[in-house]
């Protein structure tokens, strides 16, 4: 718009008769132009603007709409205050137990300060890498491998604590870490492999023992009552054998109805006679008189 201005009056000038004056007003209306032009700044939502007098620290503008001078303040960097995402690894890396494992995770960090950001450091974004990358070999350095593999809550967050600790002189605040991955040799993969199904076998027969000693304690204590209940044992052995007759098709030979109550209610030999002195009895006729002399043996 200057520019535009400056042309119309360098045109009437010119029309005028005054080139020279003409060629000087143009040239005034685009040097205001470019100077204007550089000195508006519009800074986004999420950006902070650190603004540089003379090669010192000014003040931090936006977001929106600002001005600066121009030839003698510069921006030097713009500063993102929107949570940021770094990732970082380490690599052949020895845990407490001289295990060598390869750990991939994920650091959630933000700027909290950007004045320090700007000038408390010279590149924060390599520096928050690096500090993250020493913390994670620090901290597998220190930790058991079985440790690594079953708590890795935990470790996220004591790199947590370590990574913040380490950037919060820069302005940076550490939101969260994440461990994405721990990867082992393969010959340590197959060796805990068979060291995890060695125990799961093991637990399987402690399992299948205490199942047995469940079972037999069972049978005590059934046996037990048994004892002292015959009519629950005939009972329970009229159940097998129905069990037994309508499983398989088989013909079983049942004794007498007498003998098998006294076998399975345990009755005495007195309770089984009696069963058996309830059945007919045969007389014998007496013998015939042996002649005189003779004695009923046979001898004389």
């Amino acid at each position: 718009m200057i520019a535009g201005i400056g042309a119309v009056f360098g045109f009437g000038t010119h029309a005028a008769g005054h080139e020279y004056l003409a060629f000087i007003v143009f040239g005034i209306a685009v040097f205001v132009a470019a100077i204007t032009s550089s000195a508006i700044r519009v800074a986004d939502q999420w950006s902070k603007a650190v603004v540089l007098r003379l090669g010192k620290f000014r003040a931090l503008q936006g977001p929106g709409l600002f001005f600066i001078i121009s030839l003698i303040d510069t921006i030097p960097y713009w500063i993102d205050t929107r949570v940021l995402t770094s990732s970082f690894k380490a690599e052949k890396t020895l845990t407490k137990d001289t295990v060598p494992v390869d750990v991939d995770a994920v650091l959630f960090w933000k700027i909290v300060e950007p004045e320090k950001a700007a000038l408390a450091v010279a590149d924060y974004q390599s520096a928050i890498g690096w500090a993250s990358q020493t913390a994670l070999r620090d901290v597998i350095g220190k930790t058991m491998l079985s440790d690594m593999l079953e708590g890795r809550d935990k470790i996220s967050a004591v790199l947590q604590t370590i990574i913040d600790a380490r950037t919060q002189p820069w302005g940076i605040s550490v939101q969260s870490v994440e461990v994405k991955d721990v990867l082992i040799p393969a010959s340590l993969e197959d060796a805990m492999s068979m060291q995890a199904q060695a125990e799961r076998e093991r637990q399987a027969r402690v399992i299948l023992g205490e199942s047995e000693l469940q079972v037999a304690l069972s049978f005590g204590e059934a046996a037990k009552t048994y004892t002292n209940n015959p009519v629950a044992l005939h009972l329970r052995a009229m159940n097998m054998l129905y069990e037994g007759l309508k499983q398989n098709s088989t013909i079983v030979i049942v004794p007498r109805l007498a003998g098998l109550t006294a076998l399975t209610m345990g009755l005495g030999q007195d309770k089984a006679l009696g069963a058996t002195n309830n059945q007919p009895q045969i007389t014998l006729p007496p013998e015939a008189p042996a002649p005189n002399g003779v004695a009923p043996n046979g001898h004389v």
